[in-house]
């Protein structure tokens, strides 16, 4: 099936309409993940707003909620991606900005722990910003630029978790929790906006030969090196979100007690690996163009697990600092390796279903992770979960990322001119 341009087409390369899709692509992603992290830093603390009061249960449900989304996610991101394929991955940009928003901004307005729970689920179902986003750019740009452009989209994730728990932390203190998660809503509503009004992609409908030859969703699984793909993108989000729920919760017992600014000061340290991560993501989307996916996504792994060992032994804030500076570096290289590696496997014409599978495994990892974290925390304390994180990382991911053939580096512009100047000698 053919229903987008052809990525090796030279004209394609030459015009420039790609490059500002992938702006406006970027900058409506920078601005959905600020509105989505917004609430990260106090969410725990809302928590005991809407009426739980018993500080062991305050980890298990932040588990539970951050679980419940990621799970319903997990089922419906595949049939988000079907229809992609078949209506164009435009629209399924713009359902998730908008019904986050809608969703989001009711956040701040619920009575108790039960309707929260309630909108979390319907979150999970509705949203997916990230899948929905990489498979519009994914056919957008030219095939030897997919690791700098899924690269460059990883950025605005790591800017948008760098400035949404930062504005958000210190909005929390200064507004309070509720009218945050408003503004959370109006922040998600700008970025769908964005989408709307300027987001072009290259799509043509599909007639029901070609869907047909497509095939399903299981025949994705075909393709060598895609399963061992999505057992990674399950176990690696799985193990790094283990410690999702239970990391404000930490660093409030490395602050001292009664200064308050607790929600800033987690925000800030969210904003700090947020920023690391986008530095990484870029950089390592460009090198791994050059160098080859495969071994850098290995090094990447082994320096996470280590840096989410030295968490277990973090003693203040300023200590805290640091870690999240090297977590933002080691992490933020890996997701655009990832996505780079499934964008090399599987055919253009599939790109929604692939990246639909790859997120419902990574959605199953981030729902089972959270909820084991925040029991594990109930009764281990806020400090064994990081450990176990770092033992998981190379136990699990590291197998599986050996098992995947390695793909020659892209060509640049210049290596494929030569190669061209020298079959016209």
């Amino acid at each position: 099936m053919q229903t987008d341009l052809p990525q090796s087409d030279p004209a394609w390369e030459a015009d420039p309409s790609w490059r500002l899709g992938l702006a406006i692509m970027f900058t409506a992603q920078l601005l959905s993940i600020i509105g989505f992290a917004f609430t990260l830093p106090f969410l725990p603390f809302y928590i005991r707003e809407l009426g739980v009061t018993s500080e062991r249960l305050v980890p298990v449900w932040s588990g539970i909620l951050v679980a419940s989304a990621s799970l319903v996610m997990a089922f419906f991101s595949p049939l988000w991606g079907w229809l992609s394929d078949r209506y164009g991955r435009k629209i399924m940009v713009e359902r998730a900005m908008f019904g986050g928003a809608v969703i989001t901004f009711a956040m701040g307005l619920i009575g108790n722990i039960w309707e929260m729970l309630f909108l979390r689920l319907l979150s999970g179902a509705a949203t997916g910003t990230i899948p929905a986003s990489i498979a519009l750019v994914s056919t957008i740009v030219p095939r030897r630029k997919l690791g700098f452009s899924l690269g460059l989209m990883q950025v605005a994730v790591f800017l948008g978790m760098t400035l949404g728990p930062w504005i958000g932390g210190m909005m929390a203190d200064a507004i309070g929790y509720r009218r945050a998660f408003m503004a959370s809503g109006l922040i998600l509503l700008s970025g769908g906006l964005l989408v709307l009004i300027g987001a072009r992609e290259r799509f043509v409908r599909p007639s029901r030969e070609e869907l047909r030859k497509s095939g399903s969703l299981s025949s994705l699984l075909t393709h060598g090196g895609f399963p061992a793909m999505l057992a990674l993108f399950f176990f690696f989000h799985m193990s790094v979100d283990f410690v999702s729920p239970i990391l404000p919760l930490f660093i409030e017992s490395l602050c001292i007690p009664g200064r308050g600014g607790v929600a800033s000061t987690t925000g800030t340290l969210y904003a700090l690996s947020g920023a690391a991560a986008a530095l990484a993501a870029g950089g390592t989307g460009y090198l791994s163009d050059r160098l080859g996916h495969k071994p850098l996504l290995i090094a990447y792994l082994i320096l996470t697990a280590l840096c989410m060992l030295l968490h277990s032994l973090a003693q203040s804030v300023a200590h805290m600092a640091w870690l999240r500076i090297l977590y933002g570096m080691t992490a933020g290289g890996i997701l655009p390796m990832m996505n780079a590696l499934v964008g090399r496997l599987i055919p253009v014409g599939s790109y929604g279903k692939g990246y639909g599978l790859t997120s419902s495994m990574a959605c199953l990892g981030m729902a089972i992770g959270p909820f084991l974290g925040g029991i594990a925390a109930s009764g281990w304390g806020y400090r064994w979960p990081f450990a176990l994180v770092s033992v998981l990382v190379i136990a699990v991911a590291l197998p599986i990322v050996l098992t995947i053939r390695r793909f020659p580096p892209s060509p640049g512009p210049r290596r494929r001119c030569r190669q061209v100047d020298d079959s016209a000698g």
